[in-house]
This record gives C-alpha cells, structure tokens and sequence, in this order.
C-alpha cells in the first residue's frame, strides 16, 4: 500500500481527504445525535446532490462551467438548504422538525428534475452518490484542507457554547448565549462537511459516517469528551479501511465504509448485551 501511496497521486488526495473526513464528520455527528437532529444529514446531502445536477446541467451549456469543480455549486446548495432550513425551524417553532423534510423534500424534487435535464445519470454523478478515490483532485484536496481548518478553529472557539446548546437550549438561551447564531453556524459548518465528504463517502452514504460513528462513542463513553475520542477513532478506521478496500476491489469506497463502520457498531452492542447477561446470571448466583 506504501509503495501504490507515493507513486499515484490520486490515492493521496483521497488518502488524505479521507483522514481529514474522518476526523469532522464524526465530531459534527456528535453534537448532531446528541441534539437529535440526525436527519438534518439526510436533507443536506441530498440538497447537495441538487447543487451538483445542477452544475452538470450548467456544464452542457456553458464551456467555463467544465472547468470548475462541481463541489462549489454543492456547498453553496448546501448552505443555502442549511440556512433556509434554519429559518424554516424559526418559522414553525412548535414544530421545528418540519424544517427536515421540507428541505428534503425540495432536494430530492430539484434534483431529479436537474438530473433529467441533464440526460440522467453519468460517470460523475454516479462518483458523487457513492464516492470514488480516482475522483479525487488536488483542488478538492486544498478546498477541503480550508473547510477542515476553518470548521475546527469554529469548533474549538464555540466549543462551550455548542456543548451548552445540545444538551439545554432554554437555559443556553437565559444564560445569554446567542443560539440563533450559533445554531446557523454549526447548520452551515455541517452543511461544508457534508459537501467536502461527497468525493469519498458519496452524498446517499455521508450521514452514516456522521451518525455511526457517534452511535458507536455513546456506548463505549462515559463523558462527552470521551464520546469525541472515539468516535473520531471509529470514523478514521471506517475510511481508511474503505479506502484501501476500493483500491484493491475496485469498489465506491462509500458503501466499504460505511459497512465497516455499521459493523462495529454492531459488534459493541453485541458485546454490551453479553456482558449485561452475564453480568446478569452472576447477580442471580450470587443472590442464591
């Protein structure tokens, strides 16, 4: 693998996006479960999905639009789903989870009409839906590397404040910490990582790498801090794993990872619930 790594330039673009992924995705899908927004994932990648049928669509007729990378027409999808959804959230405050499906909603609805418009599906479309490591440039690279330093400097500066707002956002609120705000920061950072992740994990499997991970931290942690640590460690080894695997297999990159990250979640409930039965029996014995 160290010799293919130095001698192809694309497994190190996707080698090192992969890490970077697999060190914000999970992060992000802590405070995401935490605050059980969990299909906001959903609605945003499918947003995103939109943005690049639409970039496609652009691109057949104007020639300047091939030579941008459609990933920037995603992040901008996405973050205007991100903020609309937000404001959709405000506008029905008895029932924020509206937001949710309607934003889905409109996703899905723009998307197949793009894709239409566009003759269908493609070699490229079908490379952001699932992944793909060969579609991994230096410019997604370096855009990427940005959305990484960004989103972590923001996650470090408002670290108490998110950490207040996923767990009581009526006393965050009193306390006199400006939610709203915050609350359109962290939707529009989860938006740019859900975009940045399309090359690697693809836009239908990118919420699972957000939300398994972090499924898999609540049943090993015992802080949130510790809910952080392994849930990163979880997300690195489900790409890294992912990626080597579609080198050798020849496979999207995205279903390998998200498959390895599903099954350790299910190998740690199996162990839990075999140590609360055997924890169990040996209550009973020692009762008689």
């Amino acid at each position: 693998m160290m010799n293919e790594f130095f001698t192809y330039e694309f497994l190190q673009n996707a080698f090192l996006t992969g890490i970077m992924i697999g060190f914000l995705a999970p992060i992000l899908g802590v405070f995401i479960v935490v605050r059980r927004l969990a299909l906001i994932t959903d609605a945003l990648s499918h947003i995103t999905l939109t943005g690049i049928a639409f970039h496609l669509l652009l691109a057949q007729t104007f020639t300047f639009m091939q030579l941008t990378s459609p990933l920037y027409m995603g992040m901008t999808f996405a973050v205007a789903g991100s903020l609309l959804m937000e404001k959709l959230r405000n506008v029905y405050t008895a029932f924020k989870e509206l937001a949710i499906p309607i934003i889905l909603s409109i996703g899905i609805g723009l998307g197949v009409v793009f894709i239409s418009l566009a003759d269908g599906f493609n070699n490229d479309l079908f490379n952001y839906l699932f992944g793909s490591i060969i579609a991994v440039t230096r410019e997604d690279l370096s855009v990427i590397s940005i959305v990484t330093v960004v989103v972590t400097g923001l996650l470090i500066l408002f670290y108490k404040e998110l950490l207040f707002l996923s767990f009581d956002e009526e006393q965050a609120s009193v306390s006199g910490i400006p939610g709203k705000w915050i609350n359109i920061l962290f939707i529009i950072m989860t938006a740019l990582v859900i975009a940045s992740s399309m090359r690697i994990v693809g836009i239908l499997l990118v919420s699972s790498l957000m939300t398994l991970p972090a499924a898999s931290a609540i049943q090993l942690s015992k802080s949130f801090k510790q809910m952080f640590i392994y849930s990163v460690i979880i997300g690195e080894f489900s790409v890294i794993t992912g990626i080597i695997s579609a080198f050798y297999l020849d496979i999207s990159p995205g279903g390998v990872i998200v498959l390895v990250a599903l099954s350790i979640l299910l190998i740690i409930l199996g162990c839990k619930r075999i140590h609360v039965g055997t924890s169990r029996k040996k209550s009973v014995l020692y009762r008689q």
